[in-house]
This record gives C-alpha cells, structure tokens and sequence, in this order.
C-alpha cells in the first residue's frame, strides 16, 4: 500500500530531473569557444590549435629555442620541376649534424632537370641505374651524387619520372664557422686560404662540402628525414626579381644547354654563375 506522502513525492522527484536533463540538453547545444573545450589528441600526427599569434606556425617535427618556421612537406615537392625549381628560391635549408649543431641557408640559386625528354639530365631516354634511382622515387626524395671522383651535388626529386631540381647555391644563415671548417677539411688545393662567407656555398658541391652532405644522403626523404630538411622561408614584402638563364656545365645536351631552366635571385652574392645577358632579358 503506497501513503498519500510518497505518492505526491514521486511525480515532484521526477518532475526536478526532468527539469535538469533539459537543462543540460539545453547547455550542450550551445556553441563552443575553442577555449571551452579541449581537442582530444591525434592518434599518429600531432595536433596544431589555432596559432598564438598571427605568424605561421612553428615546426611540429623539430623543437628549437630560436623558433624556426614550418617545415615543408610532401605537398611542396610534388609539383613539375620547373615550378618546383622556382619554388625552392627563397626557402631554408637545414642540415642538424651529428652533435645537435644546425646549419641553415637560404636557397638561392636552381636548376630543372625535366626527365627523359632532357639532354642534360641523368635520367635522359628513360634509363634507370642504381646510382639515378633517387630521381624516379616519389618527390622530395634526394638524388645525390659524385662529379670528378671527389665532389658531391644534391638533387630534389619532383613530380615526373626522373625529374629532379639540382640545388646551386644558398645564402649562408646559421653555423657559418662549422660550415667554413668542413669546406676546409673537405675541400681540394688550398685549403689553408680563409673562405669568405659568400663562398662557402656559392656553387652545388661548395654548399655539399658546408653541410656535410655526401653519397649516404642519396635517396632520403627531405620531407622526413631527421638530419635534413626544407623550412619555409620568412615572408618578404615582395617577391624577389627571378632570373630565368641557361644551366652550368651542360655544353654537351645540344639545344637543351641553351633552354632556360636555371633560375637564381637577382643581386644575390651568393649566386654561383651570374649571366647579365639573362638579367637583361628578364628585366625587359
């Protein structure tokens, strides 16, 4: 038997939760602020909120006290080698050696090796050799390999079979007396004159020798790779002047010497080979 009491008792308990469920109904459909509620965690990459200030974000692969910017991705690479050559102008290479030391330099100076249409190009009628793989392996891989039996150059892979971009020249940023003591270790003939700073890596295998770059790096991937990597370069109020002027050393490709495929920032010190009748060109 169920008193008077209980029986009025009940209705008002349930009537009370009723009454704070749709509450928190009511609650949760509320929007959020981002500070209302933390992101759960990625499961594999990590997770970016949105930026503390309005400068592009910092690195997610690699921690540093001086806060370099974003570390460039397969995205970047894959892309045709003649924009991609462009596109390297103005970004930083970073090479962390052994001992945690970080050496950096602005890219300043390309080429595009188009594939097996190209004269010039290791890859030219397609053919494929262990010592070229790194050119048909997905963009971003490095291609690097030795000229004159004692010097080293560093290609980028990009989009197309066997279509690479040759980097020339970089401005030197950071670790310019580690990268003088490795072109004087490295380097042939005089290696007792003191190298100024414009030539440290003022030419492919000048700037291999300054970041202690040889044939173990051939086939690496610059996108992951925890010894070398590309930064994007901080924004400029404008978009330095290109010069577009024939390739180095490729008098023996026939036409494809003359093709304008090298491309370099005008004024730069650092450039290997100025051509002032490609200045003159671009400038008109």
């Amino acid at each position: 038997v169920v008193t008077p009491t209980l029986q009025m008792k009940k209705p008002k308990q349930f009537s009370r939760r009723m009454g704070k469920k749709k509450q928190r109904l009511a609650k949760a459909e509320q929007p959020h602020s981002p500070s209302d509620t933390a992101q759960a965690p990625c499961p594999k990459e990590p997770c970016l909120g949105p930026p503390t200030t309005l400068g592009p974000y910092r690195s997610i692969y690699f921690s540093s006290p001086k806060g370099h910017l974003t570390r460039l991705g397969l995205e970047f690479f894959d892309q045709p080698a003649v924009p991609l050559a462009r596109a390297f102008l103005g970004q930083v290479l970073v090479r962390r050696l052994p001992n945690g030391t970080e050496l950096r330099g602005r890219i300043v100076e390309t080429e595009a090796y188009l594939g097996p249409e190209d004269e010039a190009a290791h890859s030219r009628g397609g053919r494929q050799t262990p010592r070229n793989r790194g050119m048909f392996m997905k963009p971003g891989t490095l291609y690097v390999y030795l000229i004159y039996g004692m010097y080293f150059c560093m290609n980028i892979s990009s989009q197309g079979d066997g279509a690479c971009v040759l980097l020339r020249a970089l401005e030197p940023l950071e670790g310019l007396e580690t990268m003088r003591q490795l072109r004087s270790t490295l380097r042939k003939g005089t290696a007792s004159r003191v190298l100024k700073d414009r030539e440290l890596c003022s030419g492919p295998s000048k700037l291999c020798q300054a970041l202690a770059i040889n044939k173990s790096f051939d086939q690496r991937d610059l996108a992951q790779d925890e010894a070398i990597w590309l930064e994007r370069g901080p924004l400029e109020p404008s978009e330095p002047a290109v010069v577009t002027a024939a390739r180095v050393g490729v008098g023996s490709a026939g036409e494809w010497a003359r093709k304008p495929l090298r491309f370099y920032v005008r004024g730069s010190p650092w450039v290997s080979v100025v051509d002032r009748v490609a200045e003159q060109d671009t400038q008109a």
